[in-house]
Order: structure tokens, then C-alpha cells, then sequence
């Protein structure tokens, strides 16, 4: 990754479990993230009250943004207290469904977006869990500021040689 920011100037988050951070440590995984250019950092099974009390700090002294997951059971108080902890966006999941699958903006999946887009929250909202093309994208695109591509994004790579597959899966989402 170190050679990473050379050509790539957008954001760049990792994505794992807490156990790897935890084995590395967690000054010595943020420090690391800051020298090779990581801006954030996705850690599903990170309790917020631990992120918060133990870690929060740590991340914060390095410029490295920790983003939390809601989902449609998120109590609104929780979701407050992820926008506080919060300082690049929040990862709403489509469901409580698993990653892979398409989005079926049913209406309660409508009806949970607009509860949140209605909170009015300070942090950007980006929607993932079943964007697997430009379809899945708009849709996503109505009740959020963005939408996170993933294991579609991962099924094209492995298909596929990897500079063409990534230019050619990404072409089908500009407008």
C-alpha cells in the first residue's frame, strides 16, 4: 500500500476485523495507516462504546476516520452517537440481509432511508449491501449522498485482469 498514493488520489479505506487491529495494535495499525496514506478505516465488529472510550483518540491523532455500519434496527439514539463519533460518513446498510445481494428498495427499505435522511445527521450518508450496478447505484443515489460498491466490485476482479476490470466495471456508473 505504501506505493498506493502515488497514482491513486481518492480516499482510501480499509475494510477487516477488529482481531487483526488488535494483534497489530492499535497505535501501531493507525500510525501505519497515516504513513501509507489510509483515510479510514471500516472495523464492523468494533463495539462503538470501546471505539469510543479506548481507541478514538488513537484514530483521531492520526487522521484516520472510523466508520460505523447502521441498519434498519439502529435505534435513532444510536445512530446520534455514531454521527457524533463520526467524521467522513456513515455506512447505512440496505438491509439486515448479507453483502452480495441486489438492492430491493422495497418500501420499507424506503421508509428506513427517508427515517434517517429526515434526521437531518452532520456526517454524509453512503449506502451499501447489494449496489451491483448502475441501476442498484441510482437507486441507492435517491436517499444518500453516496453508495459503496462491493462485492460486485470484488466479483469483477477476480473475473477479470485487474487495471481492465476496474475501468471497465466503473465506467458503467458515470453519468
Amino acid at each position: 500500500m505504501k506505493d498506493l498514493r502515488k497514482t491513486v488520489t481518492i480516499p482510501i479505506l480499509l475494510m477487516g476485523y477488529v482481531n487483526v487491529v488488535l494483534q497489530y495494535g492499535v497505535a501501531n495499525f493507525c500510525k501505519k495507516c497515516k504513513e501509507v496514506g489510509v483515510d479510514g478505516c471500516i472495523i464492523p465488529d468494533l463495539p462503538m462504546y470501546e471505539y469510543e472510550e479506548m481507541y478514538h483518540t488513537c484514530f483521531e491523532e492520526h487522521g484516520i476516520s472510523n466508520i460505523f455500519l447502521v441498519t434498519p434496527q439502529t435505534s435513532e439514539e444510536r445512530i446520534r452517537k455514531i454521527d457524533g463519533l463520526s467524521n467522513a460518513f456513515i455506512y447505512l446498510l440496505s438491509s439486515a440481509a448479507t453483502t452480495g445481494k441486489n438492492l430491493d428498495v422495497s418500501a420499507t427499505a424506503r421508509d428506513y432511508f427517508a427515517r434517517i435522511k429526515g434526521m437531518n445527521l452532520i456526517n454524509p450518508l453512503m449506502i451499501g449491501f447489494g449496489i451491483s450496478d448502475k441501476k442498484t447505484f441510482d437507486s441507492a443515489n435517491e436517499y444518500a449522498s453516496g453508495a459503496i460498491i462491493g462485492s460486485a466490485f470484488v466479483k469483477s476482479l477476480n473475473e477479470n485482469d485487474v487495471e481492465g476490470s476496474v475501468k471497465g466495471f466503473m465506467r458503467q456508473f458515470r453519468y
